[in-house]
């Protein structure tokens, strides 16, 4: 599939530790030739931690993109209504942020752009990166994949051995993801 002209929002969640991953995802992406619009939750805009600083990283996301990042929940309710986009990626996705979309929880930025984004029943792509998904989070992924238009990019355990729960996708799949959920398929294997 050509994404040449394809309008994604491009959601960041706080696993700061994945960033990296996530600003070559979104550079594949516009490589590719897609539109990115960046949405970020409180967490990723305002936390700095010692995977970089707050502000760097939204100039980081906003340099990548050539756009303004979306910052508060007032500037993403307007994603529904005005269908800014074919299709939105959470990358990463917290599984805090993945409970909060399992129960229809808009209280962030980027859960409030899901939401207005789905009301178009167009396909999200989650990709996860959270230390609980084989514990407590288990619950929400599996609601997730069984919830209309909500596709994952492919997931492996990252350490076994010290963080036996730990899952995070491979963000390198990010951009064959987005061509099958706009199929309606969820690309597999799910689990690598």
């Amino acid at each position: 599939m050509d994404l040449n002209g394809v309008r994604i929002g491009f959601a960041m969640t706080g696993s700061f530790c994945t960033f990296s991953k996530a600003f070559e995802a979104a550079s594949r992406l516009i490589n590719a030739g897609a539109e990115l619009t960046p949405i970020m939750s409180f967490n990723a805009a305002k936390i700095s931690s010692r995977f970089g600083e707050a502000e760097k990283n939204i100039e980081k996301i906003e340099e990548i993109c050539q756009k303004k990042a979306i910052l508060t929940i007032e500037d993403a309710e307007h994603i529904g209504p005005k269908s800014l986009f074919d299709i939105i990626t959470v990358c990463p996705c917290t599984g805090n942020t993945m409970a909060k979309l399992a129960m229809g929880i808009t209280d962030t930025p980027v859960t409030m752009a899901v939401k207005a984004h789905l009301r178009n029943n167009k396909p999200a792509v989650l990709c996860l990166a959270t230390n609980d998904a084989l514990s407590a989070s288990a619950k929400n992924i599996g609601m997730l994949m069984n919830t209309k238009n909500y596709y994952f990019v492919p997931f492996a355990q990252d350490d076994c051995e010290k963080k036996q729960t730990s899952l995070v996708a491979d963000f390198s799949l990010l951009v064959p993801a987005i061509e099958c959920a706009f199929s309606g398929i969820q690309l597999q294997p799910i689990l690598i």
